[in-house]
């Protein structure tokens, strides 16, 4: 059984409020990007393809891969316009495996266990995600910011990454998704997770790993603090 990573770092971290890229801002003496790359390193994990802004391949090469010694990263490849579109490189740039995890390099506190966890549902049900259970009431609003209804929180989930799914059932989903983004965009659907696009054109329902450590997506300033706080705490 062979195990790919795509971790995704892409993103210009606007709301940091940085001219560097999140991705590379440091947490404890070490870029961001670096810690969701280790925990791939450290697992069983067979490969790791890293996908970045273009033109920023060979900074990630010596910077991150290189200087810290993350073997299991065998590609480095540009990702695209959108989100999708650097899913959708990551998984042609990998030579074929049985299961892909697919994870933001904005959440550098992934720990072994959902890794372990995800691997053992996504063998059960073709896809699995890494999610955490509402703890607020959650409001659906109108369009206007006025309240249009309350859906039962018992029921609601806030998803999180790894999503992990058999290769050829991803691969499958995202090649229609490239072919059809024209008709998608022309009817105005947004694309904000993987299990939407497994759903979507496969229609496979990814099963709800809860996730019971901490492995928040670093947006704002303040997540830095509290990421900082997590790894002083033992989580590197």
């Amino acid at each position: 059984m062979k195990t790919d990573a795509i971790v995704l770092a892409g993103g210009k971290g606007k709301r940091m409020g940085s001219r560097i890229p999140k991705q590379y801002m440091e947490l404890n003496g070490k870029p961001m990007l670096y810690y969701s790359l280790k925990a791939f390193e450290d697992s069983f994990a067979d490969n790791v393809i890293l996908v970045c802004n273009e033109g920023e391949e060979d900074y990630c090469r010596k910077e991150i891969v290189i200087k810290y010694g993350l073997n299991k990263v065998n590609r480095i490849v540009p990702g695209g316009r959108e989100r999708f579109d650097s899913v959708y490189n990551g998984l042609m740039a990998s030579d074929g495996c049985d299961y892909v995890y697919i994870h933001d390099g904005a959440r550098p506190l992934i720990s072994q266990y959902i890794l372990d966890r995800c691997q053992h549902y996504v063998e059960k049900y073709r896809a699995a995600v890494a999610a955490r259970p509402a703890r607020d009431t959650v409001k659906i609003e109108d369009g206007n910011r006025f309240i249009d209804s309350t859906p039962d929180r018992n029921r609601v989930w806030l998803m999180e990454t790894p999503q992990v799914f058999e290769y050829a059932l991803a691969r499958s989903a995202y090649e229609k998704l490239v072919s059809s983004r024209d008709r998608l965009k022309d009817a105005g659907v947004n694309i904000t997770d993987d299990t939407m696009v497994i759903k979507m054109f496969e229609n496979v329902d990814a099963y709800l790993v809860e996730d019971i450590y901490c492995n928040i997506k670093v947006t704002e300033p303040e997540d830095m603090i509290i990421a900082e706080a997590m790894l002083k705490g033992g989580r590197e």
